[in-house]
């Protein structure tokens, strides 16, 4: 059985903690890098649900997009985030991160964005640098949809419903045909500049304030919040692929406790 320090380091060869943004904390937060595992759990997020669920089928290590903790100085009991490490260390449940890393690297959550929304032509929104192979890594990406005849809104936003799974979306139609199209995963509204600068009529990322909307009604730009967790959680297959891959052996199981967090009442 492979060790947890094994897995986290074919994870860091694969997204390097390295090129995280400043603010966040991805890695190995929990556990022992000795431990053995037959079984992994892949969920977006470390909720209690999620531990219980390990816990439950016999994973021996949590591996989530969104980081357990950022600036926990102290584990206890006491307090949600440090209960929750508690529980994983008592039950031998260990715990790997990979966040905003995982968004810039090439087949990341981005990349992965785009081709659940049938993008072509792939490329950068914003090119942070370059890997030891020469592709570019950084936030958001831009495509075109490969259709000879425009799509309208209408006809896009329920292909993008459909492709993310989302219970609903939230947008602006400038009333632009859709062609060609940044994304973003997660929180991605402050890329909106570059997504204009680089010719794109679409923008599909996520948790869009008020004055986004506003800015984009009056530059003209297609926006479309299609939710946190449903820009991200494309993502987990592509960490299953990658897992089974490097670790025949290695049984990859996903959440099924651990979904889209925000409901539509309609």
């Amino acid at each position: 059985m492979p060790t947890i320090h094994e897995i986290y380091e074919y994870l860091n060869q694969k997204a390097p903690v390295a090129y995280k943004m400043d603010f966040d904390n991805p890695g190995f937060l929990v556990g022992d890098g000795a431990w053995e595992t037959k079984r992994v759990l892949l969920a977006l997020d470390i909720t209690d649900w999620v531990v219980e669920e390990a816990v439950e089928k016999g994973a021996g290590l949590i591996v989530s997009h969104h980081p357990l903790f950022f600036g926990l100085k102290s584990v206890s009991g006491q307090e949600p985030l440090g209960a929750r490490a508690v529980r994983m260390i008592e039950n031998r449940v260990a715990g790997i991160c990979m966040h905003t890393n995982l968004d810039a690297v090439k087949d990341g959550v981005n990349d992965a964005l785009a081709l659940a929304l049938g993008l072509a032509e792939i490329g950068p929104l914003e090119e942070s640098g370059r890997d030891a192979n020469g592709d570019y890594y950084g936030i958001g990406r831009v495509g075109t949809l490969p259709y000879n005849d425009m799509v309208t809104m209408r006809d896009f936003l329920p292909m993008v419903k459909k492709a993310l799974k989302a219970n609903g979306l939230r947008y602006h139609d400038a009333g632009k045909p859709v062609c060609k199209v940044a994304v973003v995963g997660g929180s991605g509204a402050d890329y909106m500049s570059q997504a204009l600068a680089l010719g794109c009529d679409t923008f599909v990322t996520s948790d869009v304030k008020y004055d986004p909307f506003l800015n984009a009604k009056h530059l003209g730009l297609n926006l479309i919040d299609a939710d946190h967790f449903c820009t991200e959680n494309v993502v987990l297959p592509v960490l299953e692929r990658w897992l089974k891959d490097a670790f025949p052996t290695l049984e990859v199981l996903t959440s099924e406790t651990h979904g889209q967090t925000s409901q539509f009442f309609v």
